[in-house]
């Protein structure tokens, strides 16, 4: 197994050096150059299969032999001994036909604990093998951040800096990077968006020198062992709710399309996928596209679901890689296109073909309110309000009432609590983990939205890390 960038100009690697590279020296990014394979009988083989020797069957054949059978079996089993769930991502029953996948298990509650508790211990040992050390950048819209931070912490050789949009992120998930006191973790409020922190993590790895110095790596979704790792729950759900060989179809709130696309690698290794819903609110640009096929920039508007307030989703590049038949040199034009134009036209061809596995649906605020209120009252069940956008959108977009449907719910209510409780009158506590979070103290910088105070910044405390 080697990894290919999007763009067509950058070396091939290996698996661990695409790992520590992340985002491609072209500016592209890394995908492997064939999908692995899973059969019907490796499926009906795996049902019984706790989620982490799930895990180890699913992502094995991504990493290339380059990390020993042992070691990754330890790491795996490690990575999700702390979830507080016994099945991990449980799956409860809505109604007739959907169902909820709980993706909110780990240490920040949040999907992203999923990939990044695998990758926080992957970094580990291939850093240790190799004597080296890295700066993580991270740019986020809320839940990223902790995330990466509780796989990073304490960590000896990796510095994290996370970049998050000033004012943009709900009370918890700042405290939840914020209030971690661990000496090689810095959190960055950028005044902007969550796109211009991403335009600002892309900038550092473009620039070549700073790259170079500063051993720069990255645990966004940019880096294709987060979306390697995502693809296991989708394999997961499969093997819960579907009877052998049956499709299921998969709603997903979506902003930077991390999370649909590694249900499409899921659907390319060769498990049976009816549809992928790309639940989106009204920062819309996925939904447009899989609708009308309008790929088009527009302003970014704060909603209830700050996680989804996106506008450039950058993973959107490898569902592009395909679409253009792994046509580096034609993505790298259509990318640049878009960069200057804020438009991308696919074609006809290209976007007929997206739409055969791909459909989107929004909700507004109002909406998604609605949603919540509406699910607890018929279930009891509190949502999140990007769970719930993934819930409305799995009702409106099923295609046939006899195929499963999982909706993921990729967030703990309490994490959004003050929109939980203004759409139900009932406010989620969160776990007692993280009941003292609003009192513990704060340390966080707050920067202006350019590339050289922000290369100052992690410069210097990249320097007082290491010298400490």
């Amino acid at each position: 197994m080697r990894y290919v960038s999007t763009r067509g100009g950058a070396p091939v690697l290996e698996f661990d050096d695409a790992l520590l590279a992340g985002l491609a020296a072209d500016g592209g990014l890394y995908v492997p150059s064939a999908w692995p394979a899973i059969s019907a009988g490796d499926l009906e083989a795996w049902r019984d299969l706790s989620y982490a020797e799930l895990a180890v069957r699913v992502i094995s054949p991504f990493l290339g032999g380059r990390i020993g059978e042992d070691d990754f079996a330890a790491m795996v089993e490690d990575a999700y001994a702390g979830f507080d769930h016994p099945d991990v991502a449980p799956l409860k029953q809505l109604e007739d036909g959907l169902w909820l996948m709980e993706l909110f298990h780990g240490p920040t509650l949040a999907f992203k604990d999923y990939p990044m508790q695998l990758l926080g211990r992957l970094f580990d040992h291939v850093l240790s093998k190799r004597g080296e050390r890295v700066t993580i950048l991270v740019a986020t819209s809320g839940d990223t951040g902790s995330a990466a931070i509780a796989a990073c912490r304490d960590r000896e050789a990796i510095d994290a800096f996370i970049l998050y949009p000033h004012g943009r992120v709900t009370e918890i998930q700042r405290r939840q990077m914020t209030t971690v006191a661990a000496p090689n973790v810095h959190s960055i409020a950028i005044e902007g968006t969550f796109d211009d922190c991403q335009d600002l993590v892309k900038a550092m790895f473009n620039d070549r020198g700073f790259r170079d110095e500063l051993k720069l790596s990255a645990m966004n979704s940019i880096n294709w062992g987060r979306v390697m790792a995502q693809t296991v729950y989708y394999v997961r759900a499969a093997l819960r709710v579907a009877a052998p060989g049956q499709a299921v179809g998969y709603s997903v709130p979506s902003g930077n399309f991390g999370n649909v696309f590694a249900g499409y690698a899921a659907r390319e290794m060769g498990l049976p996928v009816d549809r992928l819903v790309v639940a989106s609110n009204v920062n819309d640009i996925l939904t447009r596209f899989f609708e009308a096929g309008d790929y088009s920039i527009a302003e970014v508007r704060p909603t209830l679901s700050p996680s989804m307030d996106i506008q450039i989703s950058s993973n959107f590049e490898r569902l592009l890689y395909d679409l253009y038949d792994r046509d580096g040199a034609a993505v790298a034009e259509a990318v640049a296109t878009f960069r200057e134009t804020g438009r991308l036209d696919v074609g006809e061809a290209r976007w007929q073909k997206a739409r055969e596995i791909f459909t989107g649906y929004r909700l507004d605020d109002e909406e998604t309110k609605a949603t919540i209120r509406e699910v607890w009252r018929a279930t009891g069940e509190l949502l999140d309000p990007h769970s719930a956008i993934g819930v409305a959108a799995a009702r409106a977009k099923r295609r046939d009432p006899a195929t499963p449907m999982v909706a993921l719910a990729t967030a703990h209510p309490g994490k959004f609590a003050e929109a939980v409780e203004a759409a139900t009158g009932s406010k989620p506590e969160l776990p007692p983990a993280l009941a003292d979070l609003v009192a513990r103290p704060e340390r966080l910088q707050v920067l202006a939205g350019e590339l050289g105070p922000v290369q100052d910044f992690i410069r210097a405390h990249v320097e007082l890390q290491g010298a400490a």
